[in-house]
């Protein structure tokens, strides 16, 4: 899981900042299988390599070869420098311009084009757009459960962004029917509802995603935030400090450490004893 974080303030001045609701995934984490030709293969395997070292001279040769006739391949590695360099619009064209070309042949991958597209148009800030991919992606005969259940959770990504939360709610409710192992459809699910001022449903869903990624420090972090707006300071404190420890370098070690700068241990007042009956 990849995220491209952004974090909302929370607005009670005692209580840390949180993340938002529906942190988005960066459209290309992982690029669909490479093409079996060996030449091809090596080719690809080159351009993906550029992506990483050098992202612009990676879309000057995608490009070179998309003329050479390089057809999905050369798409892929140029969608990939794209969003690599966060050129998302032109990442979400190019990826659809994929998608279309697999449609046409017939290729499996033309699923994963349009969920690249779909993601690099939330990105992008065009959810109505990433919802067009989406549903093409839906649309694919050879779309197991598990890629299902991810196209509704980046539909619900999209929802959010047009605020929609009665949408979004019901993406991720399928979502979770479709990938109940997935610790991020949970912790989605989790945002949501506190975005929504469900706390209750809120702590019960990261509770389930911190079961299955206890280490993962974004869980982490939206766990810290519902505990201080439980009011359990005590428990906010100690999970900012664990993620300060583990993901120093993570936004959520960093949205963590802010946090320890303003968050404090609500000191409960120490009983006092009755009062005793004056003797007479």
């Amino acid at each position: 899981m990849t995220l491209a974080l952004a974090f909302l303030a929370l607005q009670a001045a005692s209580l840390p900042s949180s993340p938002d609701p529906m942190p988005p995934r960066r459209p290309a984490p992982t690029a669909p299988a490479a093409p079996a030709d060996a030449a091809a293969e090596t080719r690809y395997r080159t351009c993906v390599d550029q992506v990483r070292a050098n992202a612009e001279a990676a879309i000057a040769a995608a490009n070179a070869w998309r003329a050479q006739g390089g057809g999905l391949n050369a798409r892929q590695c140029l969608g990939l420098a794209l969003v690599a360099l966060e050129r998302w619009e032109p990442a979400a064209t190019a990826f659809e311009q994929a998608a279309r070309e697999a449609e046409a042949a017939r290729d499996p991958r033309r699923a994963d084009f349009w969920v690249q597209a779909g993601n690099a148009w939330v990105a992008a800030g065009q959810p109505q757009r990433a919802l067009t991919a989406f549903d093409a992606a839906l649309l694919a005969p050879s779309l197991t459960d598990e890629l299902r259940g991810e196209v509704h959770l980046d539909r619900a990504r999209a929802h959010v962004a047009m605020n929609n939360a009665a949408g979004a709610r019901s993406e991720i409710d399928r979502a979770l029917q479709l990938v109940p192992a997935d610790p991020f459809a949970w912790y989605l699910s989790a945002a949501l509802a506190r975005r929504d001022n469900n706390l209750s449903r809120a702590g019960a869903d990261v509770a389930r995603a911190r079961e299955l990624a206890p280490d993962n420090p974004d869980i982490l972090l939206l766990a810290g935030t519902l505990a201080g707006l439980a009011g359990n300071m005590a428990e906010a404190e100690r999970i900012y400090r664990r993620i300060v420890e583990t993901a120093p370098d993570s936004d959520a070690g960093r949205a963590a450490r802010e946090s320890l700068a303003t968050v404090r241990e609500v000191e409960v007042p120490a009983p006092q004893p009755a009062p005793q009956p004056q003797s007479r």
